[in-house]
């Protein structure tokens, strides 16, 4: 098994969280919603003696994808997402750069599904389709590490906003439920906002559970 170092940057008008996933033996690295500040990732990339092999969008809203073109530029890497956010990464009202900040847009390179696998720096990563938040946020589960990714969906004691264009708290209410359900309960949890959990800790405390 592929050991995982996991750190985060903190960028963004609304403090968004960065995540460097780092194969301790290849030095391959994935990164995870590289919200804004090219330069502080780079920086970053190279404090920690990685090679960026991906980018993984866990949903298309502009404070988790602003500096996405341009580390893809940087290192040459394919950018990821769902495919049910496409159109929110390409449109300024939906990703809510037009509201916020300068109208901002991108494509992505490779389109995902629920369920699918990759095989990345390494690790096996699968693929989860929890809308709510937006139309297509995905979480991406490591279940060699038990590790997951889950953007603004899950978040400690928490889950993310539906009240945007494309959110549903219906949907929010099944994809927790999904999350809590079939996860192992020592998953670590890594959101898109704030401190770290676990499924145990979600499975005790969160309003949704």
């Amino acid at each position: 098994m592929a050991e995982m170092r996991i750190q985060n940057l903190v960028l963004g008008m609304v403090a968004t969280n960065c995540y460097f996933l780092l194969n301790a033996d290849t030095k391959e690295m994935i990164l995870v919603d590289p919200a804004d500040e090219a330069e502080a990732i780079e920086e970053k990339v190279n404090a920690m003696g990685g090679r960026p092999v991906a980018v993984l969008l866990t949903h298309g809203h502009y404070d988790h994808m602003l500096a996405a073109d341009s580390v893809r530029r940087t290192y040459q890497i394919p950018v990821y997402v769902h495919e049910l956010d496409e159109a929110v990464l390409e449109d300024a009202s939906l990703n809510l750069s037009g509201f916020w900040s300068s109208s901002f847009t991108m494509k992505a390179d490779r389109l995902l599904k629920d369920g699918d696998e990759l095989r990345l720096a390494g690790f096996e990563i699968r693929v989860l389709h929890t809308p709510g938040h937006t139309v297509g946020s995905a979480c991406y589960y490591f279940p060699e590490q038990k590790v997951l990714m889950s953007g603004d969906t899950l978040f400690c004691h928490s889950y993310g906003r539906t009240d945007f264009p494309t959110s549903s708290m219906r949907d929010m209410q099944k994809s927790i439920r999904r999350l809590l359900q079939e996860l192992p309960e020592d998953t670590a949890v890594y959101p898109g906002h704030e401190m770290s959990t676990t499924i145990a800790m979600e499975k005790r405390y969160n309003p949704l559970a």
